[in-house]
């Protein structure tokens, strides 16, 4: 009978180092191939041309490199791109590649499917079928990068953890994806271009601001008012803004760092007077900005857009109480690539 071989990269540089003694080789051989599985993203043991033949076949003998692959990639007409990316169990999740003038920004998953069921999502339709490891979140990254640098002729600047899957569901795999990113053994990106998206769940942010993270928060908010939000996401009925509020004060007392909240307004739903009120009052309770999200329908259902009317309502409103507020346009739409579309048409 087969054994299953270990995903090497699940293995920290001391285990590496562990196994070639063990195996009666030297222990700066596991920093040799620490540096190939990371620092250099390589995909195979054959790549690994500076350990000899006997200890790439030894490698190969006990473990895999559960790498993705990108099985199919789309370029929308504003330049944006999607990736369907395959992991080695044949299931598919999706990144996404959005650019600008001056940076290019990775989009990337941290579940296939997603733990959440919000009304208005796509990806929310996928049951979840599993966590990413940190090395598929990785993956993504490496391959958004490359991406970058061949449409845009430069290296990826940000990230934001907005696909598929609620990150905070995957809490453990997804700290160790970052901090592998940032680390210099890693990718060496700043915490500081990465954000965090969460739904709102509320030990969590708790958490993270006590392992004292580097980068970005950002909360999908979408309504102030309870019965509403628990209406668009129906899961937040576990997690009632006044402990999200409390967790957020938390967070900003512990960590310094403004939260973003991420804000879709629809027509009928969070388009009236009393939803901007209480979105304004939300704000005062910790340092924040604001993302107005414009929707992209998933089908004709009761999600739809708002009038520009109602948006520049949120904006003055804002505005007059100095809060910085920012419409985002949606990227990719052609594609099915902007936000709460991904959901693996293909």
């Amino acid at each position: 009978m087969e054994i299953e071989k270990k995903d090497i990269r699940s293995l920290t540089k001391e285990q590496l180092r562990d196994f070639f003694v063990a195996n009666g080789d030297k222990a700066f051989r596991g920093n040799q191939v620490y540096e190939w599985l990371w620092s250099k993203a390589s995909h195979n043991f054959e790549d690994m041309t500076n350990v000899s033949k006997e200890t790439r076949t030894m490698l190969e003998n006990n473990f895999v490199i559960n790498h993705i692959k990108v099985d199919q990639m789309q370029r929308s007409e504003d330049g944006t791109v999607k990736n369907a990316v395959r992991l080695h169990d044949g299931l598919i999740v999706e990144s996404v590649l959005i650019p600008t003038e001056t940076r290019t920004t990775a989009c990337v998953s941290s579940q296939v499917g997603c733990s959440l069921d919000c009304n208005f999502c796509a990806t929310a339709r996928l049951k979840r079928m599993r966590n990413l490891e940190p090395g598929e979140i990785y993956d993504q990254v490496v391959a958004i990068d490359k991406e970058s640098r061949l449409y845009y002729n430069r290296p990826l600047s940000n990230i934001v953890f907005m696909g598929m899957g609620e990150p905070l569901m995957n809490y453990n795999n997804v700290m160790k994806a970052i901090t592998m990113i940032t680390s210099e053994e890693g990718l060496g990106m700043s915490p500081k271009r990465i954000t965090v998206s969460t739904s709102g769940v509320s030990k969590m942010i708790k958490k993270m601001a006590d392992d004292d993270v580097k980068f970005k928060l950002a909360v999908s908010l979408h309504s102030a008012i309870e019965e509403t939000r628990n209406h668009i996401m129906p899961f937040t009925k576990n997690f009632q803004l006044p402990e999200l509020k409390e967790a957020l004060q938390y967070w900003y007392q512990k960590t310094k760092s403004k939260v973003t909240y991420e804000y879709v307004v629809w027509k009928g739903i969070n388009d009236d007077k009393s939803s901007i009120d209480a979105l304004v009052k939300f704000c005062k309770y910790v340092p924040c900005k604001v993302n107005l999200i414009e929707y992209n329908p998933i089908d004709d259902g009761e999600f739809q857009q708002a009038s520009d009317e109602a948006i520049d309502n949120y904006i003055k409103a804002l505005a007059k109480n100095d809060i910085v507020a920012k419409v985002r346009r949606s990227r990719g739409k052609d594609i099915d690539a902007a936000c709460g579309q991904l959901a693996n048409k293909s």
